[in-house]
């Protein structure tokens, strides 16, 4: 039998949502590097934590991914749900 479907809803107490937060951030980051693997595609993940924390995936040694986002000189598609 599955798991049930977790609510989608702030959690209130505040140390539960930081450790829900690390377990998901680390999954998002585990996710990333997966499918950078399995595609051989150029990945950027950028997290910011509550409390303004910067966390960040790129799949290349020098990542360069972001220069060409900012300098533009590469087309991308923004997917945003």
């Amino acid at each position: 039998m599955g798991r049930g479907r977790v609510e989608l809803k702030r959690i209130e107490n505040k140390i539960n949502r930081q450790v829900t937060f690390g377990k998901r951030r680390n999954g998002l980051l585990k996710k990333a590097y997966e499918l950078s693997v399995l595609c051989d595609a150029e990945v950027a993940l950028i997290i910011f934590s509550n409390g303004g924390k910067l966390y960040e995936f790129c799949s290349g040694p020098s990542c360069k991914i972001i220069e060409q986002t900012e300098s533009g000189s590469k087309q991308f598609q923004l997917t945003t749900l």
